[in-house]
């Protein structure tokens, strides 16, 4: 039993569970600002829902996650996402509408900085190398 335990009633808008690394993914994003301490949703974004993100097993532990986006992609515009395999993010990166990545088994995607990828299914290989 807690002595002088008290609750605290949070509104449903400012609650916002990070349960897997596609939650972290929402979270770290432009779909959010950060003000004094605060998370709101960017009035910038036309909808006022969040886009569905399904990252795959390689995207599963914190560690991995961050390994593999230089800066999380701008999303405001972005109505689905889903990533399987082995990928990586370059800086920059703006995904609009429904995006899908997948590196098959034994196969790797490096999305460049700069990208701009709005309705794409991206699949195969792919390195591309700076200068």
């Amino acid at each position: 039993h807690f002595h002088n335990g008290h609750g605290v009633n949070v509104p449903r808008s400012r609650f916002l569970p990070v349960k897997s690394t596609s939650d972290l993914f929402l979270v770290t994003s432009d779909l959010y600002a950060l003000n004094h301490g605060e998370l709101s949703f960017n009035p910038k974004r036309m909808f006022n829902t969040v886009p569905l993100v399904k990252l795959g097993d390689h995207f599963k532990k914190v560690n991995n996650f961050l390994a593999r986006f230089n800066n999380p992609p701008h999303i405001l515009e972005l109505d689905h996402l889903t990533v399987t395999g082995d990928v990586a993010f370059g800086s920059d990166v703006v995904l609009k509408g429904t995006v899908i990545i997948v590196a098959n088994a034994g196969s790797h995607i490096d999305i460049p900085s700069g990208s701009i990828l709005e309705n794409k299914v991206v699949s195969g290989n792919l390195h591309i190398l700076d200068h």
